[in-house]
């Protein structure tokens, strides 16, 4: 309610409250006709503004669930993008695999070449004890069995080595049909690479427009306040879920995980960029931060910075899509604004294994990943943490 519209009400009640006692009957009936009036048109523009505030809030709730699913949808393409990527880079590793494996095949078979005509050659021109020469012209066939046990050893010698200049030739070939059925493979997932690269632009637009209506509807400072104070209730609400959980895992698991203790100082950042907001400082209001920001390149892998259990992989408001990793002993692991996510909720994970991608989503303008440490639900500073 507006201040002017509250002070106009305040006037009615006061104005109808001091009129004269001695006035005439028809003029105090008048008089409060009138008043009754103008308070019941007052009246009526009130349950017209909280109407409209209700709008307003319906209006971005609505905003919210459109970025919702607009952060969703960019996450899905670009998980596919990523495995695209991933198999892009995988065809191109085996691709040159195959293509020194073929060098080394090509520079193999010129050397038996040379070799078995270098042998043939030797074995002809070789002289009086030459096999070659012997059964060609039967010259001296008295002497053909004191040197056939050596001969013997070279045929085998020459043998072995026409059997491996087949092989080559046939890994050869092969090698070549691999490497054609290789680059139709690069050239179709290039293709796909583009056409999802053009749907996940045209759905980062379309984030774009959504979180500018938003920004519209959160005006004033004490809306943004309030806003933030329900992202982090949401997020609170969402880590102390995932601790509840974490604890009745450890009591139902066989065996339980040594948690973060030892580690402190020594973990490795689980995304490489600037630390653009520091733990505790002032956010906006009575808002602190519980975490950092580190600033990164958007689809950057996020590694994990222990090994652990994924107990949330979700969109959350406020922080957009989300990962809590449960590292045992009260520890846990969050990470937000992500532009997708790689594991499941129950997924294990490995120190250093990718978990997320770097993102912009909780309506971010830029990429960046949200990072926060937690022992048995208390913030804890990230930077202690690193190394």
């Amino acid at each position: 309610m507006s201040v002017r519209l509250f002070l106009s009400i305040i006037g009615c009640i006061v104005a109808l409250a001091i009129m004269p006692i001695g006035s005439s009957a028809i003029a105090q009936e008048g008089g409060a006709n009138s008043q009754k009036e103008k308070l019941a048109e007052l009246q009526a523009e009130l349950r017209a503004r909280q109407q409209v505030l209700e709008n307003n809030r319906a209006s971005a709730q609505e905003l919210e669930n459109v970025l919702k699913a607009s952060e969703l949808e960019i996450a899905k393409v670009a998980k596919a993008l990523s495995s695209t990527r991933q198999s892009l880079k995988n065809i191109e590793q085996e691709q040159a695999r195959l293509e020194e494996e073929q060098e080394g095949l090509k520079t193999a078979i010129r050397k038996q070449q040379s070799l078995l005509s270098s042998q043939l050659k030797s074995a002809f021109m070789a002289g009086h004890y030459d096999y070659a020469k012997m059964l060609f012209y039967q010259d001296d066939a008295r002497t053909f069995e004191r040197v056939i046990t050596y001969y013997q050893y070279v045929a085998k010698a020459r043998q072995k080595e026409i059997e491996s200049f087949r092989g080559n030739v046939a890994r050869l070939e092969e090698v070549n049909a691999e490497l054609s059925e290789k680059a139709l493979s690069l050239a179709a997932l290039k293709d796909e690479q583009e056409g999802q690269r053009a749907v996940l632009i045209t759905r980062q637009d379309d984030r774009k427009a959504t979180l500018k209506k938003i920004n519209k509807t959160i005006a004033s400072e004490n809306q943004h306040i309030a806003s933030l104070q329900a992202d982090e209730k949401a997020l609170k609400d969402a880590i102390e879920a995932a601790r509840i959980a974490a604890e009745r895992a450890a009591r139902e698991a066989e065996v339980s995980m040594d948690g973060l203790a030892k580690l402190k100082g020594k973990l490795a950042a689980p995304v490489k960029g600037r630390i653009r907001n520091l733990f505790g400082s002032r956010r906006q209001g009575q808002v602190s931060w519980k975490g950092i920001v580190i600033d990164g390149a958007e689809g950057d892998p996020v590694n994990s910075i222990a090994p652990g259990k994924v107990l949330y992989a979700d969109w959350l408001r406020g922080f957009g899509l989300v990962a809590i990793v449960d590292h045992g002993e009260g520890y846990m692991s969050v990470y937000g604004h992500n532009q997708a996510l790689l594991k499941q909720a129950g997924d294990d994970v490995r120190q250093g294994e990718r978990i997320a991608l770097v993102g912009r989503s909780g309506g971010q303008e830029y990429p960046n990943l949200y990072f926060e440490i937690r022992h048995k639900g208390k913030a804890l500073n990230p930077s202690s943490w690193l190394d």
